[in-house]
């Protein structure tokens, strides 16, 4: 799944993350200083957020960028040299960053808008309580910036979700010239037509949505890390936990982990049913289709056991699927009221305008969504799973690894029904 499209996959994996902690380490220890020797000057703390898109211009924005390029050249070069016989190293290495910058750079117009909310925010509740001097021009004007930022915003999206399509059909590509290149080994494991055609399909359109999301969840975390510590400094008392230092993060985190360890908990034995879900179904649609040729075949007590098979699974897919659909029903519930609940205090005491409240709420929203990635996706991640282990299981074969016992009967089965071919001649 992995080798054939990226060159040394674990090898390039912990390469990488080993080189992006070390480049954001150095980031944060010195990469103001190493701006202001290059020309680069940091804005002040105190400055206004920028709310047009002479914010992608600022010092701080293209030292950032200049930064980043820097070290993603120097990891990709090194890796077209060392990998340089490996036929999808272009699309491995220069895609990846691509996807990885234009997701950032996506995230970054989120922050922009985010700035935005506040001025708008506060005008529109200083109309509606009558202050006088604002006139019908206030509005229009941030309206016309708002539609600046979203056309941008709109392109961006569109230029991603193209070139990541591509990126990842080229993933299917990889993986079906590998397998075909290995097909006398695995032809004769169940449904191989259905692994190399329709599964590497699935976990390559599956993976191109996880892992989308993924980028995007850091990426935010990134972005909206800082303003919400900055926001922050408007929630000083929280109900029942009373005052604590950088609240909102430490509500975000909190909340978000609990929500995560309890799906996580409640959806442990779903990977392994999916799994076994299409086994069951290869098994009982391959014999139906032998049916088709052989009159010895998909014999009524035959297909009555492997139905039998199919009805079990689903049965106890039905039953785990229920208690976790009622805790993630539960928490989604409870999560739309949860910021509101804490924000109580300091919205009765009136120490945030309504501009500050749409920049905390989205900001919030933000981070919390993104350390709940496991919660909105855990589904995807289910499938993903058992598509995994369907493709592991025909590598094994190719790496002359043992089989799982699902598999073993399978071959068994046929090997039978070919010996009995083998008698009738």
């Amino acid at each position: 799944m992995f080798q054939s499209f990226f060159p040394k996959p674990k090898l390039f994996f912990s390469s990488f993350a080993i080189w992006t902690l070390l480049a954001i380490l150095i980031w944060y220890l010195a990469g103001a200083q190493m701006g202001a020797a290059l020309g680069f000057q940091p804005m002040p703390e105190d400055a206004e957020p920028i709310i047009n898109l002479s914010f992608f211009i600022t010092t701080d924005y293209l030292w950032f960028y200049l930064y980043a390029a820097a070290w993603a050249a120097v990891f990709g070069l090194f890796w077209e040299y060392y990998a340089k016989d490996h036929p999808w190293r272009h699309w491995a290495i220069w895609g990846s960053y691509f996807i990885i910058f234009t997701t950032y750079f996506d995230v970054q117009v989120s922050v922009l808008l985010n700035n935005w909310r506040r001025p708008f925010g506060d005008l529109l509740q200083n109309a509606l309580t009558g202050k006088p001097g604002i006139t019908e021009w206030d509005f229009y004007s941030l309206m016309i910036t708002f539609w600046s930022i979203a056309f941008l915003n709109v392109a961006v999206f569109v230029v991603v979700r193209f070139f990541v399509s591509h990126y990842v059909f080229r993933w299917r590509s990889a993986m079906n010239n590998y397998y075909m290149s290995k097909w006398q080994k695995v032809r004769h494991i169940e449904g191989a037509s259905q692994r190399v055609q329709e599964d590497t399909m699935r976990f390559a359109t599956t993976f191109e949505g996880l892992g989308v999301s993924l980028i995007d969840a850091v990426m935010n975390l990134v972005a909206f890390l800082p303003i919400l510590f900055v926001l922050s400094k408007y929630v000083t008392d929280l109900p029942i936990i009373g005052q604590i230092p950088h609240s909102l993060f430490w509500l975000a985190l909190v909340w978000s982990v609990f929500g995560t360890g309890l799906l996580a908990l409640v959806g442990i034995k779903l990977p392994g049913l999916e799994f076994r879900n299409q086994r069951v179904e290869a098994a009982y649609r391959k014999e139906l289709v032998y049916g088709e040729d052989h009159a010895d075949r998909a014999q009524p007590l035959t297909v009555a056991e492997l139905f039998s098979n199919v009805r079990k699974n689903y049965f106890r897919l039905y039953f785990h699927y229920t208690y976790f659909n009622l805790a993630r029903s539960f928490y989604n519930q409870a999560d739309a009221l949860f910021l509101i609940f804490m924000l109580v205090p300091t919205i009765v005491a009136v120490k945030i305008t309504y501009g500050i409240y749409q920049q905390i709420a989205t900001a919030f929203g933000q981070v919390s969504n993104s350390f709940q990635y496991l919660v909105n996706v855990w589904p995807t991640i289910v499938e993903l799973l058992s598509i995994y282990k369907r493709l592991r299981t025909f590598e094994a074969a190719i790496d002359n690894e043992a089989l799982p016992e699902i598999d073993q009967k399978y071959l068994e089965r046929e090997q039978q029904f070919g010996e009995i071919e083998a008698n009738k001649h």
